[in-house]
């Protein structure tokens, strides 16, 4: 028995240190995307980060499956999947352009209140009232958070918790699509079909007229920062996965929160970003209200079943959507 908790203990160890590695990957992928505003607008960001990793994990489909793994089940919740990464990705990059790094960030973590909110109401599962609370206390701290952004920034403050709501509807269709396919599928599909959507977003925007949606040809360095990104988050989901392999859901999820903190510190290195004590106070509050949803979902009494789900839904949508 001592030798099997030791095992255990091990491979929560490897979880939790892949977790971490993944999570601040995506917020270094982040980072590359800030390094941009002003330079291309965060829609076109979007379409040519989306448009490398649909091209890599085709690649990488075509060498480990080849033709056949170029299917796709349930078409119609793979354009939910695709759709709602598009205007994730969408709201994400256009609040970069805008706000501070650690700002975004810590909006984002309202995602998996808002998806446990979106399945009772559009789904029908039972919501306990845990979920109701911690969600109430989620949007206090987006509130804190908000609330100079709105006063500065008007309108395009809001552009996180449009992302924040589309990662919640991915996360929900994640969960439904987990079981169809493998993982690098999965991956394809959804950058194959995130990407056409993201080129009508672009291009219609473009079309208003509107500097800030105006598309220009991309420097050579664009492309490669957009190319770093898509390698980055491809790999970040990656170390995820491998972390639920080692641990369970209930030890993965709070490591998204590190996250944050490697958000503040670039900011603060790279783009002379100082958190203000507000914004500090909002994010606690997000955070706190994220773990204390995780905690009682993931108490002893749900089945190994309900812990599976759980760790495949936070491997496949964890996370900014970059």
């Amino acid at each position: 028995m001592p030798n099997k908790n030791l095992h255990t203990a091990q491979h929560s160890l490897q979880g939790m240190l892949l977790a971490v590695t993944g999570f601040a990957c995506l917020s270094i992928g982040d980072g590359v995307v800030k390094s941009m505003a002003g330079q291309i607008p965060g829609t076109e960001i979007a379409l040519i980060r989306y448009a490398f990793g649909a091209l890599g994990l085709a690649v990488a489909l075509l060498l480990t499956r080849g033709a056949k793994g170029f299917v796709c089940p349930k078409p119609l919740l793979q354009m939910v999947r695709g759709a709602s990464v598009a205007a994730a990705t969408f709201g994400f990059f256009m609040a970069l352009q805008y706000m501070p790094l650690a700002n975004a960030n810590a909006i984002q973590f309202t995602s998996p209140m808002i998806a446990a909110v979106l399945s009772a109401l559009l789904l029908g599962e039972r919501a306990p009232r845990a979920v109701w609370v911690a969600t109430a206390i989620a949007f206090v701290g987006v509130l804190i958070v908000l609330r100079p952004q709105v006063f500065l920034l008007g309108w395009a403050a809001f552009y996180p918790l449009v992302a924040a709501v589309a990662m919640a509807s991915l996360m929900i269709a994640n969960r439904k699509a987990a079981a169809a396919a493998p993982l690098l599928e999965l991956q394809f599909l959804v950058a194959a079909i995130a990407t056409p959507f993201l080129l009508l977003i672009a291009t219609t925007l473009h079309l208003t007229g509107l500097s800030q949606f105006a598309l220009k040809v991309p420097a050579g360095l664009v492309l490669l920062k957009c190319a770093t990104v898509a390698v980055t988050a491809t790999f970040s989901h990656w170390l995820i996965f491998m972390a639920t392999q080692r641990a369970t859901a209930a030890v993965v999820s709070p490591m998204m929160y590190v996250q944050l903190l490697v958000a503040i510190m670039i900011g603060y290195v790279f783009f002379n970003t100082v958190p203000t004590p507000i914004m500090l106070l909002g994010a606690a509050i997000i955070i706190g209200a994220g773990l204390y949803l995780a905690f009682i979902q993931y108490q002893p009494t749900h089945t190994a079943a309900q812990e599976n789900e759980g760790a495949i839904s936070t491997a496949l949508s964890a996370g900014t959507p970059d």
